[in-house]
């Protein structure tokens, strides 16, 4: 079937044209005066058109000629981000989790569960993160590697993992859900189990992959094949300079088998590729037959937790694991998606939010730092339904949106979660931890999202709800008493500085003792 074909069934005549003769125009009005002898394409080349062609052909679809451009994070810039909190709150007033569409107020856990829950999970499936296909292939699980092995002093058992999504539709693309799973060896039974967005390729004293697929090292987190925050993004602020080194904590992994959890690590690249390029591969590619997403298609940030909820499947099928305590980490874009896993999926008991920013704990509607339209952009709406795009149109058939026309925002992601375990990370900017995350905005989310906690009878950060007023405890205080926690610790770009915070509370509040 030729593309003009394939795009008229997916789309209907109309919009195929559309897309043909913008693709057409923006070749023509990008090439050069004809060379006698046309160069070669290169791959960095191809992947920029095809990326281009991507996200044009969801503008197309939703009718926008033109998105307004994300603040810059580097703040020389013309067009830099807005760090002054005078200008920080240009839509103070949120949605209210706690109101029903109809007007009336949620007084009960049965209307919150029954009514309130399935509003918000419509408008995020809808507008902000797409839908999971009806039609999303069976995955099964092979363990292809057993090997006992040793963290720090703590002996181990690892099973290396693979998630053979049923490609049988579309043999054109193959998914394979990388995943490890180490558990302690002297475990009397079933052990709490934190999953963690990252390696899913090598387990100690196993044979170790050709490659890191990807990902380096981050501080106090997994030890072999973690990951690193991901690739710069255009418009983030440039990196912070070294700071002195400073004793390190044991990565989360020891810190983990040492208060007897296990851990398993996921590769979120193995599920669904993190570039607008990928999104005609992958699971979402998979489920597409290689074609272009529709509006309410799902991205990157919902198929990276479908990944994960695949891998508590397997969890739930292994004796060494307690399915019941399996808890979610991530950290920065796969913080974000730590979050959206823990929202969505109410088997997860715990999650662990590292410095998530735009697009995770931070407000949409906050004038600070990262934008919403930094996520409609060309570098990130990939993580985003298509539809998201329409909050950062400047020009289209529907006038103009902004972030205030959202209908959710982050504290009811983070109201999705309650009354489950909830502890929300950051660092500092000194360190890396840029102020482009909106540190205060997310405590704002948090403080937000309290009400819900208290009503499912949970306890929240123990403030006001005024989120407008509250303002963060100083770095290093924890607010660590109720079932919704917050720790700003006085490092940078990661959650290691609060591992030896989380595992304790996590514990507690799980009623779980080595």
């Amino acid at each position: 079937m030729s593309r003009p074909e394939r795009l008229a069934r997916r789309y209907g005549a109309g919009i195929a044209c559309a897309i043909l003769a913008g693709t057409m125009a923006t070749v023509m009005a990008q090439a050069p005066a004809a060379p006698s002898q046309p160069a070669q394409e290169t791959e960095a080349q191809k992947r920029t058109r095809l990326l281009a062609e991507d996200h044009q052909n969801m503008m197309m679809q939703l009718g926008i000629t033109k998105l307004r451009p994300g603040p810059s994070g580097t703040e020389t810039a013309p067009n830099h981000a807005n760090y002054d909190e005078a200008t920080a709150n240009p839509f103070p007033k949120l949605p209210d989790p706690l109101t029903l569409k109809n007007g009336k107020k949620v007084t009960s856990a049965d209307m919150w569960n029954k009514q309130r829950r399935p509003e918000i999970v419509e408008d995020f499936d809808r507008e902000v993160l797409g839908r999971v296909p009806k039609n999303v292939p069976k995955v099964t699980w092979e363990v292809v590697e057993t090997a006992n092995g040793m963290v720090g002093d703590r002996p181990t058992i690892g099973k290396k993992l693979l998630g053979h999504v049923d490609n049988s539709a579309y043999p054109g693309i193959t998914v394979d859900i990388q995943m490890t799973l180490v558990t302690p060896a002297d475990a009397k039974g079933p052990v709490p189990v934190m999953m963690m967005f990252g390696g899913g390729n090598a387990i100690p004293g196993g044979t170790q992959p050709a490659g890191r697929g990807g990902f380096g090292p981050r501080a106090g987190a997994p030890g072999a094949g973690a990951p690193g925050a991901g690739a710069p993004r255009a418009g983030a602020p440039p990196a912070a300079p070294a700071a002195p080194p400073a004793p390190r904590d044991p990565p989360a992994t020891q810190q983990l088998l040492a208060a007897g959890w296990g851990y398993a690590q996921i590769n979120p690249t193995s599920v669904q590729a993190d570039s607008g390029v990928g999104l005609t591969s992958g699971i979402i590619g998979l489920v597409n037959r290689g074609e272009h997403r529709k509006p309410e298609d799902w991205g990157s940030l919902r198929a990276w937790a479908w990944g994960a909820s695949r891998g508590l499947d397997y969890l739930e099928t292994d004796k060494t694991a307690d399915a019941k305590k399996v808890g979610i980490e991530g950290v920065s874009r796969y913080g974000k998606a730590a979050l959206v896993t823990m929202a969505y999926d109410q088997r997860f008991a715990v999650v662990l939010i590292g410095s998530s920013g735009e697009g995770g704990a931070k407000l949409h509607r906050r004038n600070w730092g990262e934008a919403v339209e930094n996520l409609t952009g060309s570098g990130e709406y990939h993580w985003m339904a298509g539809n998201f795009l329409k909050y950062g149109a400047a020009e289209a058939s529907f006038g103009s949106k902004n972030a205030g026309d959202i209908p959710v925002d982050s504290h009811e992601l983070l109201a999705l979660c309650a009354p489950r375990l909830t502890f929300i990370s950051y660092g500092v900017p000194e360190k890396g931890d840029a102020k482009w995350l909106d540190h205060q905005g997310s405590y704002m989310a948090a403080v937000a999202a309290g009400p819900v906690f208290r009503l499912l009878g949970a306890k929240d950060l123990g403030t006001s709800d005024d989120y407008m007023k509250e303002k963060m405890p100083a770095v290093n205080v924890s607010m660590l008493d109720g079932q919704l926690a917050w720790r700003q610790h006085d490092g940078g770009h990661t959650d290691g500085p609060n591992w030896k915070y989380f595992i304790p509370w996590a514990s507690k509040f799980l009623k779980y003792t080595k």
